[in-house]
């Protein structure tokens, strides 16, 4: 297989799937999850960069998420800002704050980073959940819709097709860092920050960027998820929340882009899925998560792989 088409194959299969999709799915809520799916995927995504490249932890990833969520409906509402202005402050805003409480926090290792960026997750949460003026408190907030050149953008079929477009983008970048010169880096840095250093790489600027791009990733997930709502609470800044999109990527794959998407999917679909079971769906949930760590201790999509590459030799 030639060294291109190996290195987009992960972008390609997502392209593929995203394009398939309208022509098997029957309903216009089958496409709204499908679209939820691609908003989880695109901030797995970006998480995976920092976990699965760098080999950092963050506790407190949804911070970021809610407040690309929260700047789409409060920019909007209480100060005119045209939503699309509303989107890019907020993703902006994100990246900004991870490059600022990232230098300190990313100093620390192991179950002190862990708890550091809990730490910022939960101010966060906090912040928007008190500002009951701006935000709405615990109730949440509406979120305007988006209008471009007079067209205001609506529909399950609408936002499925804008989501993964973003989703496609996501990946496609994410494929070329991980191939890049700073990609490398952050694999050196993950496997021995020691080693890193001797070999002359900023050990620290090389987790600043991931930490902050994968912010800048969650805060666009975030952002797509309140207009695709229309209506935003401080969950999506949540500790659980946090622990979902952490769990996301660690069921799909550490390192692996498609390994997150699918890790998204397991979330967001299972949920749907097993309503059937009423009370036990929670445990059925649980029970399949112990499972699949059990026996794909590397993750679905590895693990996969890992078979195919063994049935092919």
């Amino acid at each position: 297989m030639p060294a291109l088409l190996r290195r987009f194959l992960p972008v390609l299969i997502l392209l593929a799937l995203v394009v398939a999709l309208p022509f098997l799915l029957k309903s216009a809520y089958q496409l709204r999850v499908a679209t939820l799916v691609f908003t989880a995927g695109l901030t797995a995504i970006g998480l995976n960069i920092l976990m699965g490249q760098a080999g950092q932890v963050s506790l407190g990833h949804a911070g970021f998420g809610g407040i690309g969520a929260y700047a789409v409906a409060i920019l909007p509402t209480h100060y005119g800002v045209h939503p699309l202005a509303a989107f890019l402050i907020g993703v902006t805003a994100a990246g900004l704050v991870a490059f600022v409480v990232g230098r300190p926090i990313l100093r620390l290792r192991g179950h002190y980073l862990a708890v550091a960026t809990l730490g910022m997750g939960i101010l966060i949460a906090m912040v928007i959940q008190n500002q009951q003026a701006l935000t709405g408190g615990p109730d949440g907030m509406q979120v305007p819709r988006m209008e471009l050149f007079g067209w205001r953008v609506r529909g399950a079929e609408t936002w499925y097709w804008i989501c993964g477009a973003f989703l496609i983008l996501g990946a496609v970048l994410a494929v070329n860092l991980i191939d890049s010169p700073t990609g490398r880096a952050l694999r050196a840095v993950h496997d021995s920050e020691v080693a890193a250093r001797v070999l002359g790489i900023d050990v620290a600027r090389a987790k600043l960027t991931a930490f902050t791009i994968s912010a800048v990733y969650a805060a666009t997930g975030g952002a797509l998820l309140a207009f695709v709502n229309a209506f935003v609470t401080p969950d999506i800044a949540g500790f659980l929340h946090s622990v979902e999109l952490v769990t996301m990527v660690v069921l799909g794959g550490l390192g692996s882009v498609v390994g997150a998407v699918v890790g998204a999917a397991i979330l967001v679909v299972l949920p749907q899925v097993l309503t059937v079971f009423h009370e036990y769906e929670h445990l059925a949930i649980g029970l399949i998560m112990i499972g699949v760590m059990i026996f794909m201790r590397a993750g679905v999509v590895p693990t996969l792989i890992g078979l195919v590459r063994g049935r092919s030799a």
